[in-house]
């Protein structure tokens, strides 16, 4: 069974949140949260929120326990660019590009050995 969240709009590049997916990318979920906790970007605290969110949907909607999931898959794909302006010296223009991204996340059970 494939548990899923996604964060859309993110306010944050595609570039800078990929390197905090791969740090947590096949960990447990609970284990991947603490670690997310106590990373200094900015992008740990979004990944974190889209891992808890995908945690509740385990519990609340499938009724499945929290302490068997792992991330099988995290992905953060670019969103819509806003672009912003701001004028150089001479008369120039200096565009600038205000990337966000979308973060999908993935649980999957880990198969219990009985």
């Amino acid at each position: 069974m494939d548990v899923r969240a996604t964060a859309k709009y993110l306010p944050i590049s595609p570039q800078k949140i990929r390197l905090v997916c791969d740090q947590v990318r096949g960990m447990d979920a609970n284990e991947a949260i603490s670690y997310l906790r106590f990373m200094p970007q900015k992008g740990a605290g979004l990944v974190s929120k889209v891992v808890r969110s995908a945690l509740a949907n385990a519990e609340n909607n499938f009724e499945i326990d929290p302490n068997t999931l792992y991330i099988q898959s995290i992905q953060a794909n670019g969103g819509p660019i806003r672009r912003w302006r701001r004028f150089g010296a001479r008369g120039r223009f200096k565009p600038i590009l205000r990337r966000t991204s979308h973060v999908t996340v993935v649980l999957r059970e880990r198969a219990t050995e009985e």
